[in-house]
């Protein structure tokens, strides 16, 4: 964009100012809600400045050939004589300098709900930058077109349609294709290749974008990243998978069956906390609800790196409780489903056990989360409630926590969390002895 475009555009924003119940203030907004995830924020006001850009370029080239031929129009007439081009329906100049200042213009959104540029009609535009000119100025600027040939204008409208359709906003597909193939561009930066993840990643989220990512190559070219010996790219491209399968049965399917599952399960182990968080959050996408993928999950010991996480108190407390969420996601999936075989890890005592232990944990919070578990593990049919007793011991370990959790009830900030753990901690108390007074009743 050259100076004085560029100057015109900063010129036409200054003094743009729509209304309080502008579309203009809801964009505002938008944005300002979406700063909990700054990539998607940091797009949505790319696409919102070059919809404000390509406005300003389209009203300054009908500035200049429609404007001046408006108000040197003698006769008001819709039409010019030697052209046949129509310009505005505006009766009188001074309509249109009264009705710009009374009404101005304001943003709108087509219905795709993406900008349209600022203005709800080309005539609006027209109207707009008439209102907001130098008279002097306009005047001679009509002068000059007067004495502009048909040829001439024609061409300025074909360049004009070329502009625009040169800074058209590319769709998400064709988004979507160009940061595939830069990820399949070997010799791409490392800043780039990050760069193309991040935008999958906000542009998987919608379940169409995410169905169409295997049908543009990306997961395969997302799944090649898994490899990289960069841990940021590693991590991105966990995240990028993780967020394409949540809740989408079709995505799931094809990411195990081109075997990213075992390599994630792998990135678990990462001594990068934010990786190995990532690729944990992918594994939980990928299984959770889909029974092919808890049997691959099992195949793979993916069991066994949940036990190894949870009675390991030097891993992350963060991938803990990610760890323990999977965990119970996993049995309540197999208590809506009691007709289907349950995974054999579930009656593993020495995995019990891990969860268990976990009740006597610091974090109040993990010992809830332990609690969630403990009360759907005990609903299934494998669970053998005397391995609760006798290897776990359960009983104990429910005890000791009623007395921390009376300890807590005494301080005023702790006192309401503390009061709904101890429901929930009754709760699984009495599970736990229904389930021993049956096997006692045998």
């Amino acid at each position: 964009m050259d100076t004085d475009t560029l100057q015109n555009f900063w010129t036409i924003e200054a003094h743009h100012k729509p209304g309080p119940n502008s579309t203009h203030v809801q964009i505002h907004t938008n944005f300002t809600s979406n700063r909990g995830n700054k990539r998607t924020a940091r797009i949505q006001c790319e696409r919102f400045l070059m919809g404000r850009i390509v406005v300003t370029l389209v009203l300054w080239q009908l500035f200049l050939m429609s404007a001046a031929i408006v108000i040197a129009d003698e006769d008001h007439v819709n039409h010019t004589a030697s052209a046949g081009l129509f310009w505005t329906a505006a009766k009188d100049e001074s309509d249109l300098y009264r009705k710009t200042n009374a009404d101005d213009s304001t943003l709108t959104l087509n219905g795709n709900n993406e900008l349209d540029g600022g203005f709800s009609s080309l005539d609006g535009i027209l109207q707009w930058a008439i209102g907001h000119s130098d008279p002097a100025k306009l005047k001679e600027t009509a002068q000059n077109v007067q004495r502009t040939s048909p040829d001439e204008l024609k061409k300025r409208q074909a360049e004009l349609k070329e502009l625009m359709e040169g800074l058209r906003m590319p769709s998400d597909a064709e988004m979507m294709k160009i940061a595939i193939d830069d990820l399949s561009n070997s010799s791409l930066s490392f800043s780039d290749r990050v760069r193309a993840l991040e935008e999958l990643l906000i542009l998987v989220e919608p379940i169409d974008n995410a169905n169409d990512l295997n049908k543009l190559g990306g997961l395969v070219a997302v799944i090649k990243e898994l490899d990289n010996v960069e841990w940021e790219i590693r991590k991105l491209s966990a995240w990028v998978l993780g967020k394409a399968s949540q809740n989408n049965p079709v995505v799931q399917d094809q990411v195990l069956q081109l075997g990213a599952l075992k390599k994630l399960i792998m990135m678990v182990k990462s001594n990068f906390v934010e990786e190995a968080t990532k690729a944990l959050y992918a594994v939980s996408a990928l299984i959770r609800n889909n029974f092919d993928g808890q049997r691959m999950f099992y195949a793979e010991a993916g069991d066994l790196m949940l036990q190894e996480i949870l009675s390991n108190p030097s891993f992350d407390i963060r991938l803990r409780k990610k760890s323990v969420l999977l965990i119970g996601d996993l049995a309540e999936f197999q208590l809506e489903n009691m007709d289907q075989a349950e995974l054999p890890f579930f009656g593993n005592r020495v995995f019990l056990k891990s969860v268990v232990d976990l009740m006597a944990s610091h974090d109040l919070d993990l010992q809830e989360k332990a609690l969630v578990v403990l009360k759907n593990l005990l609903q299934l049919r494998t669970t053998q409630v005397e391995v609760l007793r006798d290897f776990c011991n359960l009983h104990t370990a429910l005890d000791k926590m009623q007395s921390h959790l009376q300890q807590l009830m005494e301080d005023e900030n702790q006192k309401g969390f503390a009061v709904d753990v101890e429901t929930l901690r009754r709760e699984v108390e009495q599970i736990f002895h229904q389930k021993l007074i049956k096997i006692q009743n045998k």
